[in-house]
């Protein structure tokens, strides 16, 4: 059975909105990332382990994940685009909290509501980015994206020049950046308000018409998702071993200082606004399978590789890995919204709840695991995560105006 959608009249996308909610992600994930920038800090100071130092990931990710598929289920029904407002008041109190911690059990805590304001952003935030769309469901993940992959990449940039020379109590100063994305959080909420809602589409189910209700049996869409969630394991459980352990890696293997390494993680991070903007906008032409299969498969040569590799090219080839993969992300979201079409908060709540339950988990299991055979055989293990990839055969082809 195929599922055949014709298009809506098309809206111009609201750029304005798209640029704002941009700029928010940006900000909320420029905080996140300063949970692992700062891990060769503390790991001194308070004389962590590895695994001590994955359980704060894990933390940090569950509190981010478990809440994300219940905003997003509410916000379907009941839309609340002022609710990215708490959560951005959340992750303030566990950014100063962090800034002040004493005690390892505080910097948990901290790191936890962090993540509590991240569930509360992302299920709304991408409501309102598909709303303001206009049809350009590729671009606006696209640009949406952009920004968290942006921020993303600025905190090992941020604690190798201000965190590591002014210390723990510096990341209070990245408090200024909660109270602007909270100012144009009100300006969004407020823009939200007057996009008109996109018109429904109608779903050729071979016998008449549906609009708005998964018409793909449900048999198909459980593999289809399981799928979904098995490609975004194979990503994040690689990356969580870059976000939590790379600057351990770099210093242990070439002898690196803090600074350096944390320059390369920047490096590494930043090569995803480009992947994932690509991704978007190939995306919305191609389809999201090609997409999907090149954004897992894709990466697989070249993290064999890595373990084997002197300094320099880690460095090219973490940044060609990245590049690749951070294509995924948008891709993926977009294919499951597609379908379940009209479970825009629900699906994208509990897929971004998946891919940080996945990299907690994945970071406080590579921690356990580099504790007891060393972080270089970690890399050469997960570098066989990509081949994971090959499970996109399995997709099922949908017959979008973007998969056509």
């Amino acid at each position: 059975m195929t599922l055949s959608i014709s298009g809506a009249v098309p809206r111009q996308a609201t750029l304005s909105v798209l640029v704002a909610l941009s700029v928010t992600h940006l900000l909320n994930d420029t905080i996140q990332s300063l949970i692992p920038a700062i891990y060769p800090i503390i790991k001194q100071s308070y004389q962590l382990d590895y695994i001590q130092i994955g359980l704060i990931t894990l933390t940090f990710q569950v509190s981010a994940s478990l809440l994300q598929p219940c905003v997003g289920f509410v916000t379907d029904r009941h839309p609340m685009p002022y609710s990215m407002v708490a959560g951005m008041t959340c992750s303030l109190i566990g950014l100063i909290a962090l800034a002040y911690a004493g005690s390892y059990g505080l910097l948990l805590l901290a790191s936890a509501f962090v993540g509590l304001g991240s569930s509360i952003f992302h299920p709304e935030a991408t409501r309102v980015a598909r709303n303001a769309s206009g049809g350009r469901h590729g671009l606006a993940q696209a640009v949406f994206q952009i920004g968290g992959q942006t921020g993303s990449a600025l905190g090992p940039l941020l604690a190798a020049f201000v965190i590591v020379p002014f210390g723990q109590t510096s990341l209070a100063r990245f408090s200024v950046a909660a109270f602007v994305a909270i100012l144009l959080m009100i300006w969004i909420a407020r823009s939200d308000v007057r996009i008109p809602p996109r018109p429904p589409r109608k779903v050729d189910v071979g016998r008449g018409t549906d609009t708005g209700s998964a018409a793909r049996p449900s048999r198909s869409v459980i593999v289809a998702v399981a799928v979904l969630i098995i490609l975004l394991f194979s990503k994040y459980a690689y990356t969580a071993s870059f976000t939590s352990f790379y600057t351990f890696y770099l210093m242990g293997k070439f002898g690196i200082s803090i600074q350096t390494s944390q320059v390369m993680l920047f490096l590494f991070l930043a090569s995803s606004a480009a992947g994932a903007l690509g991704g978007g906008i190939v995306g919305d032409r191609i389809g999201r399978k090609p997409i999907i299969w090149f954004s897992i498969l894709g990466a697989l040569p070249f993290t064999l590789i890595v373990p084997y590799a002197d300094l320099f090219w880690t460095g090219v080839l973490t940044i060609v890995i990245n590049l690749i993969m951070s294509s995924a992300f948008a891709a993926i979201l977009i294919y499951a919204l597609e379908l379940l079409p009209g479970r825009v908060g629900l699906v994208s709540g509990f897929f971004y709840g998946v891919t940080f339950g996945v990299a907690g988990i994945a970071a406080a299991l590579l921690g356990a695991l580099a504790d007891q055979v060393g972080i270089e055989t970690v890399y050469r293990i997960c570098s066989y995560l990509p081949a994971m990839g090959l499970l996109a055969w399995f997709l099922p082809r949908l017959n979008t105006a973007a998969d056509v």
